[in-house]
């Protein structure tokens, strides 16, 4: 198969006769990446450049859609042995909302119908990693990563690190013979790792090596300096920091122990090597080339197990400089110096041959062979013109021994491939008298991981091509003794080689999930290395022994939900969990109310295993409660909900104008009403600092004349929304209610925007009917039908801060625009053959200043008082249409039915009117809202001929 340039187009060209030719298939996409499947060679899934994942069951001829969104490198095809189907699909894909979630399916059937969910819920961008029997997810809570695996496509569990390892990162390193291998970054580590290994299930992990160097790639990723060594189970190399030193080990039990590697006795030309352990070592460089067509600067090989190359050095700690290369023959336990600079190294004839080309930017013509092991190198030339080395490459096959040069002869000169065979140099194949047994040991112990392996090599002198013999292997249990077992999950090794419990771990908790009667394996504090084949010995000693469970009372009982958080929506399910540190969990009563009126209860704990599933049908803050009790005693726990509904809209609802050193009501009003708790934020006039408040309303004063900004914002959980009003200051102002022709209502959606558009209409044909300049003029058009609006005449005075309107001024402006209003002189064309006509409706003095007695008068000025108010509202029922200048003024300019009147203070007297008089037709209360109304009904009684000052009576 071979993909074509995508920046000339999107096609595969497929050969199935080795080349010969090749048949064209143009594709709708372009790939990004090619993954093949293990075992059957026609099923591939391609990865798009526009995240989308595809699928082929017959090698690329013809494809089909599995996944959009999918995240790059986050898909696998199952496992053999993990996976019922070898079809399925493992992928993670982001949701609209940019959510990741873990998703699974059949290659050729990925409806949405037919996709699994395994892990319930989001998890974190890009964690998802599927890997022999495991598979890993990440979900960041509190601000703190939580780790999570599935053992044999199983329910998933929480990975269990030491109590405050607190990790801050974790890469998976290996899953090798059922146990996980992790490094993990803990929270008061920068540039180290610490190792961990898991039980069977890659729960329960304990400590192997502690601070692991690690470094940046090329690309940004993480480079842990830990090698698996291929071949020999159990086996890793890895840099630890030791004050400021970076320093080579080596673990031939999967990291039980470590130790230093022993440095070579003699250098390169044979003189000795004074090198006294601990103090002086061998030290190796660890990284592995992600190129294929470079070695890196370590290589060892399945069919070669005893064989080790790297480059390093020796001394007290690991250098960049004095780099030489180094060979072992027997797993590490020994070391011979092969080169003085950095080679690569290729293995042929499964390890029997070993190549070496030196790293060098000059042009080469020679290469190194080794015949036994690296003991001894023969120089050859492989090209007649010396050529610029780019990659070498061994061809697949066990028995290879061809291998193929990547290069150039000149930086002008086009790729040259220089291929090189062997098979001239053996004149027969290796027969069973040319190998020799070779046991496995470090330093000198031959039990290994609980078996002695010994295996087959050829004997250097024998200048053969192996065959099947090479690497054999037999093996043979050994008797268990204390360093075949770990220390337990929650236990730590001091120095006289015990595992004792650390001081965070009760071991009392393992037995939390069991029930009298019943039995539980009660750990050692030790347990066996995994793939560890040791017998008899001490292993009933240290095994964990099958226990009965002891009665107990309730102890540490705990209420969470699944979760972690302590919010849930209104409508949605949330699951609780009760968790019980210690007590009898069969044969128990278990009571939850749920605070909102509804309680269940259970019989034991294990019936609640998958947590309690409640739906809340209002917000608020609920109290959950949980009473634990068995014969022994009892336990409660209380947690506190917060039951919350999204946000969708908040609206800033205050006059339009209002007087200068007039205390003003402003509200934000929700949609949805009911949301949960709330935090208000405000700021109005001049003030750097905000205002924070649990309530949705707040009251101010203005010192200043002129145009002020007013905006909150309301937090609702993660979600903060904003809204931000204008309003108009000054001294004096009057305001005339505009009403319109009834064709305008036909076209009002009544929302904000439209009110907006409408009041700048309105105003501009204010201007040109009348002449007034627009700075007197404000036009708020106010919810609801039929449409109105208020009219403001405002005071307006130049930068300087003269030629000030006085309130006669205001009155002239008043009059005209009355004036023009009733000659029918104000329209404006809606749309084409649609013209619409302003109307006054009425005018309104503002306050110029408020007269309103503070003092308590005498029985006789209540008397009169009453008598007064009695007059006034009568002559206004009777005759409020027929006196000019005698005006209703209420403050109802919000945008929105249900917000139209605003909540005043406690302080002041509310009418006892009905409700119904205070809404316009169409207007929706809410109950709450329409609870809190405090009307304040100003009547404005002036005498047109004498001019008195206006009284002011609240009704």
């Amino acid at each position: 198969m071979l993909l074509t340039d995508p920046e000339i187009e999107s096609s595969l060209l497929i050969s199935s006769d080795e080349g010969a030719t090749y048949q064209k298939y143009r594709l709708n996409f372009y790939i990004q990446s090619l993954l093949f499947h293990p075992k059957q060679e026609d099923w591939i899934l391609a990865y798009s450049q526009d995240q989308k994942l595809y699928s082929s069951a017959e090698f690329g001829r013809r494809w089909q859609l599995i996944q959009e969104g999918v995240v790059p490198n986050r898909f696998y095809w199952s496992v053999m042995g993990s996976n019922k189907e070898p079809d399925l699909v493992h992928l993670e894909a982001r949701t609209v909302d940019g959510h990741s979630q873990y998703l699974t399916c059949r290659m050729q059937n990925c409806t949405e119908a037919n996709r699994n969910k395994p892990f319930p819920g989001y998890i974190d961008p890009d964690s998802l990693i599927v890997q022999d029997d495991y598979v890993f997810v990440q979900l960041t809570s509190g601000g703190r990563p939580h780790y999570y695996v599935s053992y044999r496509r199983n329910a998933f569990a929480q990975m269990k690190l030491p109590k405050y390892a607190l990790p801050k990162d974790m890469h998976v390193i290996s899953t090798d013979e059922n146990q996980v291998f992790a490094a993990v970054q803990e929270w008061n580590q920068n540039d180290t790792y610490n190792l961990y290994i898991s039980d069977t299930r890659g729960v329960y992990f304990t400590l192997a090596l502690e601070n692991v160097q690690s470094s940046r790639g090329p690309e940004g990723n993480i480079m842990i300096d830990l090698y698996e060594v291929a071949g020999i189970k159990g086996m890793f190399l890895a840099n630890k920091k030791i004050d400021n030193q970076v320093k080579t080990f080596i673990t031939y039990n999967k990291g039980r122990d470590w130790r230093l590697l022993q440095a070579p006795d003699t250098d390169l030309r044979g003189d000795p090597v004074h090198c006294l352990l601990p103090y002086c070592s061998l030290h190796l460089h660890l990284k592995v080339s992600e190129n294929p067509y470079t070695s890196g600067i370590i290589a060892s090989r399945d069919t070669a197990p005893s064989i080790i190359v790297a480059s390093g050095n020796i001394g007290s700690e690991l250098s960049d400089s004095d780099i030489s290369m180094f060979v072992s023959s027997d797993a590490g336990n020994t070391w011979r110096q092969i080169f003085e600079e950095e080679h690569s190294v290729l293995y042929l004839d499964q390890g029997g041959v070993l190549v070496a080309m030196k790293h060098t930017s000059l042009p080469i013509r020679h290469l190194w062979l080794s015949f036994d092991e690296g003991r001894s190198w023969s120089k050859y030339s492989f090209t007649s013109i010396p050529l610029f080395v780019d990659g070498v490459l061994g061809e697949p096959g066990e028995e290879t021994l061809i291998m193929t040069v990547f290069g150039h002869f000149s930086h002008r000169s086009e790729w040259q491939l220089v291929k090189v065979d062997y098979k001239s140099i053996f004149d027969r194949r290796c027969a069973e008298e040319d190998y020799r047994p070779w046991q496995l040991h470090s330093q000198g112990e031959a039990c290994i991981m609980g078996a002695k392996r010994i295996y087959k090599k050829r004997k250097s002198e024998r200048k053969c091509m192996q065959g099947k013999y090479a690497g054999a292997m037999e093996s043979e249990p050994c008797v268990c003794t204390e360093a075949d077992f770990d220390c337990d999950y929650g236990y730590e090794r001091h120095s006289n080689g015990q595992c004792l419990p650390a001081f965070w771990f009760n071991p009392s908790s393992l037995s939390k999930d069991c029930s009298l009667g019943q039995s539980y394996l009660n750990s050692t504090g030790y347990r066996k290395v995994v793939s560890n084949n040791c017998t008899d010995g001490v292993r009933e000693q240290y095994t964990a022994k099958p226990q009965k469970c002891p009665g107990k009372a309730p102890r540490g009982l705990r209420i969470v939900t699944s979760d972690g958080k302590l919010t849930a929506e209104q409508g949605h399910n949330v699951t609780l969990m009760v968790q019980l540190e210690e007590g009898d969990v069969q044969r128990t009563l278990i009571q939850v109310d749920f605070g909102d009126g509804i309680a269940v209860s259970y019989v034991n704990l294990s019936s609640m295993e998958d947590g309690i599933k409640h739906v809340y049908q209002n917000v608020g803050i609920f109290r959950v409660t949980v009473q634990v009790d068995n014969s022994l005693g009892s336990d409660s726990a209380v947690l506190y909900l917060h039951v919350t509904c999204p946000l969708e809209h908040v609206h800033l609802s205050l006059p339009f104008v209002t007087t200068k050193n007039k205390e003003v009501n402003a509200t934000a009003v929700l949609w949805p009403s009911q949301v949960g708790t709330l935090t208000y934020v405000w700021w109005y006039g001049n003030n750097t600092e905000p205002l924070i408040t649990l309530e949705g309303s707040i009251s101010f004063k203005f010192t200043s004349e002129g145009m002020n900004t007013i905006t909150v914002q309301v937090s609702a959980g993660s979600a903060i929304l904003q809204d931000t009003k204008t309003i108009a200051v000054y001294e004096e102002f009057q305001s005339l209610r505009l009403s319109f022709s009834p064709n305008l209502d036909d076209y009002n959606p009544d929302i904000p925007e439209w009110r907006r558009d409408i009041s700048r209409v309105i105003k501009k044909s204010l201007v040109e009917a009348t002449g007034v300049p627009g700075q007197h003029i404000l036009v708020a058009v106010l919810p609801g039908l039929p449409t109105a609006a208020e009219l403001f005449v405002l005071p307006y005075q130049d930068p300087t801060g003269e030629n000030k309107r006085s309130a006669e001024d205001l009155e002239q402006i008043s009059e005209l625009l009355i004036h023009k209003l009733n000659q029918n002189s104000v329209h404006f064309e809606l749309k084409p053959g649609v013209q619409v006509l302003v109307h006054a409706a009425h005018l309104t003095a503002a306050p110029l200043v408020d007269l309103t007695p503070t003092h308590s008068g005498s029985a006789m000025l209540m008397l009169l008082s009453v008598v007064f108010v009695g007059l006034a509202v009568f002559v206004i029922y009777k005759f409020k249409r027929k006196i000019p200048g005698i005006n209703v003024y209420a403050q109802m300019q919000n945008e929105k039915e249900q917000e139209m009147i605003s909540p005043v203070s406690h302080t002041e007297s509310r009418p006892n009117i009905p409700q119904t008089e205070l809404r316009r037709p169409g207007q929706l209360i809410d109950e709450k809202v329409e609870s809190q109304l405090i009307g304040s009904i100003s009547i404005v009684a002036e005498n047109q001929s004498t001019k008195e000052i206006p009284t002011y009576v609240n009704v």
